[in-house]
């Protein structure tokens, strides 16, 4: 076996071992790729390597965008700007069956469209509307599985940190094209979660009546505009050219700071520990982007992407097949590992099969990131879920079998995603940004 040979199998081997014995998925790829360089380039030439891989897999302006969003939802969910969106989606959503689960459907797209976040989505709305929900005589089970099953919209709908780390991976991928593409597959999704959502409901009895005046619905959109006019500013700037996308992130915590001041749920005294808390978030997405820049070299330097494509290709010619296998391992890997480092890891060995087939980097790119949302909802990893029966006081195995039918529309949608480019292609390319 040559010595480059021996690097990628020792890498991979590795990080899969360390993984298995539970390691932490950061420090599983830095060992494995520490091991990988030391034996390219035994001494002080992989230190040296290793320090300038780091950095430069870092030293990104588009990923300066990520602490910005992530300090804009953080101050949303403590400013009061959360609340606000709530009472937004009411309006959406008071008529339908299930009317307080549908308005936590709808608020979790409202909240991802502006913090990126599924997990800050699911807990900010669930923390608020799971209380009022148990009120009308919603189960705890029905509560849970609503709030998590749309949790992950926050992740499509832009602005999405997993879309800008895809961006940086990729390459030549427009950050702008991107977050456009992800409106149709995010409300999808989330229309998807509505009608599994109000068939349980109607099952259940769980029907509104409630019946909202005229005065009251203009004193909650009163209140809301503010909040949701964060979108129409930091969106409509990036499409426009006013502004780039990190530079929209910061324009984004700028506006929830004056808005959380406005309202008077945030003081002085309290921003250390939201920034501290922010801080901590982003932290744990750039390590990973560190060490991640060191296999990717010697991905690159071994041809293990190559080496993947020449497999599944030499199993079949068929796109749709390839994609289709393609889709399964995503929804596997995103079982195991969070979606930062697997966008990280597979992006270098998918995107140049489906580029030999002619798929835009973009619509694989929202392929790849609903293939690992799917991932946010199920054991032993998934995030989105634990986050949300902790919210809910609700043990997994009491909900896993009510998560069934969310899981079959969510797929149906996936389905449609990977096999339909104008679902991912149409916004962007009417807004010329393709």
């Amino acid at each position: 076996m040559t010595v480059t040979a021996l690097a990628g199998v020792v890498m991979v081997a590795l990080i899969f071992i360390t993984l298995a014995f539970g390691f932490p998925i950061g420090l599983s790829i830095g060992l494995g790729s520490a091991a990988g360089l030391f034996i390219i380039m035994p001494n002080q030439g992989a230190l040296m390597v290793g320090a300038q891989k780091m950095f430069q897999s870092v030293n990104s302006f588009s990923l300066l965008a990520i602490p910005f969003f992530v300090l804009a939802g953080n101050l949303m969910n403590s400013g009061g700007i959360a609340r606000r969106l709530v009472g937004c989606a009411k309006l959406v959503a008071h008529r339908l069956p299930g009317a307080l689960a549908q308005t936590n459907i709808v608020a979790n797209m409202l909240f991802g469209a502006m913090s990126g976040s599924g997990v800050a989505a699911a807990v900010a709305m669930g923390g608020i509307l799971g209380p009022l929900e148990k009120q009308e005589g919603y189960s705890d089970e029905y509560i849970a599985v609503c709030n998590i099953a749309s949790g992950p919209t926050g992740m499509m709908i832009p602005p999405s940190n997993i879309m800008i780390v895809y961006s940086t991976v990729a390459g030549s991928v427009s950050i702008a094209a991107l977050f456009m593409a992800g409106y149709i597959p995010g409300i999808l999704w989330g229309l998807g979660c509505m009608i599994v959502a109000g068939i349980m409901a109607k099952k259940r009895g769980y029907v509104s009546s409630d019946h909202y005046t005229f005065k009251f619905v203009m004193k909650t959109l009163w209140d809301g505009i503010p909040s949701l006019l964060m979108i129409v500013i930091v969106i409509g700037g990036i499409l426009g050219g006013i502004f780039t996308a990190t530079e929209g992130s910061a324009i984004a915590v700028l506006y929830s700071l004056v808005l959380s001041f406005i309202y008077k749920n945030v003081k002085i005294k309290d921003l250390p520990g939201i920034i501290f808390s922010s801080v901590k978030t982003t932290a744990v997405i750039e390590y990973l982007v560190c060490v991640s820049g060191i296999m990717g070299f010697i991905m690159s330097y071994t041809h293990i992407p190559a080496l993947c494509a020449e497999a599944i290709l030499g199993l079949t010619t068929n796109k749709y097949v390839i994609l289709l296998i393609m889709n399964v391992i995503l929804l596997i890997v995103g079982c195991f590992m969070d979606p930062t480092p697997a966008v990280l890891i597979f992006t270098p060995i998918f995107l140049p099969i489906v580029s030999q087939f002619g798929m835009h980097p973009v619509q694989f790119g929202l392929m790849m990131v609903m293939n690992l949302c799917v991932g946010t909802l199920t054991p032993p990893v998934g995030a989105i879920l634990f986050a949300g029966c902790r919210t809910h006081n609700v043990k997994i195995e009491q909900i896993i079998k009510m998560l069934l039918p969310f899981f079959a529309v969510i797929f149906l949608m996936l389905m449609l995603v990977t096999y339909v480019p104008w679902l991912t292609m149409f916004v962007p390319k009417a807004l010329g940004l393709v």
